[in-house]
């Protein structure tokens, strides 16, 4: 009995008792025991992730055109990610250009900015002032040293877009146009309101903004935008119409309307054309101040009275030509009044057909009639030849 409570204590006896190998056994299984609980631990799901960087999808749709002496940029910005997720903010858009070699040995390194570049980064706080309709626009100007070195050139460009530091998207779709120095742009451009059409008129340029004579003239291009209460327009300049001479007629304004007018001059270079930039604007209230025709063709006629029927005076003349007459006035004077006196109105409204019979005239007695034409702005004509008669006993 005692033998086997000495055998049952040492179990529990501490393992700095222990013989040697029994406790480098011991040591052992708590350093495996420890290690596979560590393991078992790293592998739980709770463990924090690095934060996966969101890189916006390439732009597919860049376009380019020039613009006098401006290269215009436009294309929609991406609205998701590579892993479809929504951007939470606009992007920062990278602009770059690269210019192929030039046809013949470039001009000083002073001339012009360098043939490739990243020439503009629009950072997220001010893309929305470069968004039209929805579509980013961005505009590259060419200063006037520019010229000597990319005249004739291609120019590529392409964007990019970020919303981190630490990765950009793809480079978008490339695209390429060859530049040409504009016409100067036109500084005298004068405007006439007529009756039936705004007449515009100005003097050819000569030059090019490099100071080189223009090439060949393909013609001009005239816009026109409409504007509201005061002077800002309320819709984007809208090409009007072309011209080959340096004249213009627009028939297809509206009075009670005002509008500006610009003119760019289009210069051709082979089978290349580039518009200058917009000519001085004129801004025209196309107010209707303009009387319609006088009536011509009157003729008036006396009819005795009858019992039961006074006598009259039947007057008729020719309709008038113009769409915006809206009646006509019969004035009446008495005989041996004065040549050209107009006399006083009878009709107490306005007459809307080219006839009227006066009735409150006096048998044997002389009268002179005049008929004018009054257009929807309330614009009288002159009289009409004058139309004598004498109303019959």
């Amino acid at each position: 009995m005692e033998n086997r409570k000495e055998e049952g204590a040492s179990t529990l006896t501490p393992a700095a008792t222990l013989p040697h190998r029994s406790a480098f056994r011991f040591r052992s299984s708590i350093f495996l025991a420890s290690a596979c609980l560590a393991l078992a631990h790293c592998g739980s799901p709770g463990d924090p992730v690095p934060p996966r960087i969101p890189v916006p999808v390439a732009v597919t749709d860049l376009a380019a055109r020039q613009e006098g002496e401006r290269v215009v940029l436009t294309c929609t910005l991406p609205a998701k990610t590579t892993e479809g997720d929504t951007l939470e903010q606009l992007p920062d858009v990278e602009i770059f250009r690269d210019a192929d070699l030039p046809p013949s040995p470039p001009p000083a390194k002073s001339a012009a900015r360098p043939a490739a570049s990243h020439i503009y980064t629009v950072p997220s706080a001010l893309v929305e002032t470069y968004l039209r309709d929805g579509r980013f626009v961005f505009s590259d100007p060419f200063k006037p040293a520019d010229w000597a070195n990319f005249s004739g050139r291609t120019l590529t460009y392409r964007v990019q877009t970020r919303v981190s530091k630490r990765k950009a998207s793809e480079s978008s779709n490339p695209v390429s146009l060859r530049v040409q120095p504009a016409a100067a742009a036109t500084s005298d451009l004068a405007a006439t309101l007529t009756a039936t059409a705004v007449e515009l008129r100005w003097t050819p340029p000569l030059r090019l903004v490099t100071g080189a004579q223009i090439p060949a003239l393909a013609g001009y291009r005239i816009y026109r935008a409409e504007t509201g209460a005061g002077e800002s327009a309320v819709a984007p300049p809208v090409l009007l119409g072309v011209s080959p001479v340096p004249q213009y007629r627009d028939a297809q304004f509206e009075f009670g309307r005002t509008y500006i007018y610009t003119v760019r001059s289009v210069a051709q270079f082979g089978v290349d054309t580039v518009e200058s930039e917009d000519s001085n604007a004129v801004r025209v209230e196309a107010r209707d101040a303009f009387a319609p025709a006088a009536p011509r063709n009157l003729v008036v006629v006396g009819v005795a009275g009858r019992e039961g029927s006074p006598a009259a005076a039947e007057l008729s003349w020719g309709i008038s030509e113009e769409t915006d007459v809206a009646g006509y006035n019969v004035y009446r004077s008495e005989a041996g009044a004065a040549e050209g006196t107009l006399g006083a109105k009878i009709n107490a409204e306005l007459l809307l057909a080219p006839a009227f019979r006066d009735t409150s005239v006096s048998a044997g007695r002389g009268y002179t009639y005049r008929v004018t034409a009054v257009d929807r702005a309330g614009n009288e004509s002159p009289a009409s030849p004058p139309a004598a008669v004498t109303v019959p006993n």
